[in-house]
């Protein structure tokens, strides 16, 4: 009898949510326009081996440890080469999407944040992949690495040269990193389950996978981790959670809220 219910504060984020018909527009954009600059970095072969080679030799001079190293661990069983093409094939789009949609109906605030980090990192690889393209390690002969999509399947790629649908020339920086690693921060930074930072083994499974499956060097993923970084401290944060809305939506004791006129 003496509680009384605090108004729901969750209206706020139900507030923020932009319409949806406006984001499939914006994603449908997007994609449209990636899509046009990465078929606009293709034909550049020549330069992407070059580059590629020079990635390579620049991590040998850094010591950093061979992508032959990982890709020894798949190669010891044919199933898990085919689960690493699986991975990569399969996960990177749909896991993002699932990440939206759920930040999109769960946490507005926080979708609205996560899809301009996102967006923000896209560009800047567009223009990363138009200025330095880039053959993955799958294709140069003095990695000695294999190509284990084409070897054991699937494979989401064509030969290069005829591939119309994809470049595969744009390596650096890899978005799969960088997108999976954005799901795992935007998971961590908007719930508040003791178990959130467990989200930070899809970006190291996805690591190992484009190194392991030779689609990148190491060097891409660190790229794509720099430019979320930036990211992130460029777009505001959202200050709260919706789950934090709920806790100040408890009962309070009426004989806990001020009076009003008192003081006067």
């Amino acid at each position: 009898m003496n509680a009384r219910k605090e108004p729901a504060t969750a209206g706020s984020d139900a507030s923020a949510r932009p319409p949806l018909v406006r984001e499939l527009l914006l994603v449908a954009g997007l994609s449209l326009v990636y899509k046009l600059g990465r078929q606009l970095a293709a034909g550049h072969g020549g330069e992407a081996y070059r580059n590629g080679r020079g990635v390579w030799r620049l991590e040998r001079s850094l010591q950093l440890p061979g992508e032959g190293a990982v890709q020894s661990l798949l190669l010891h069983g044919e199933g898990l080469a085919h689960a690493a093409n699986v991975y990569y094939a399969a996960v990177h789009f749909p896991a993002t999407a699932a990440f939206l949609v759920w930040l999109y109906v769960r946490r507005p605030l926080h979708y609205v944040w996560a899809r301009r980090v996102l967006a923000a990192v896209t560009a800047a690889a567009l223009v990363l992949h138009l200025t330095f393209p880039l053959a993955p390690p799958r294709m140069l002969s003095a990695t000695g690495l294999v190509d284990t999509a084409r070897v054991y399947g699937p494979s989401v790629y064509g030969p290069p040269e005829t591939d119309g649908l994809s470049n595969q020339f744009a390596a650096m920086p890899s978005l799969h990193f960088g997108w999976a690693l954005m799901v795992a921060v935007g998971l961590i930074v908007a719930t508040r389950t003791r178990w959130r930072w467990l989200w930070l083994l899809h970006p190291l499974l996805t690591l190992l996978v484009i190194v392991g499956t030779a689609n990148h060097f190491w060097l891409d993923a660190w790229v794509a981790a720099a430019l979320l970084g930036l990211a992130l401290t460029v777009a505001r944060r959202p200050r709260r959670t919706a789950a934090a809305g709920r806790i100040a939506a408890r009962h309070v004791p009426a004989k806990d809220r001020p009076l009003v006129g008192a003081g006067r």
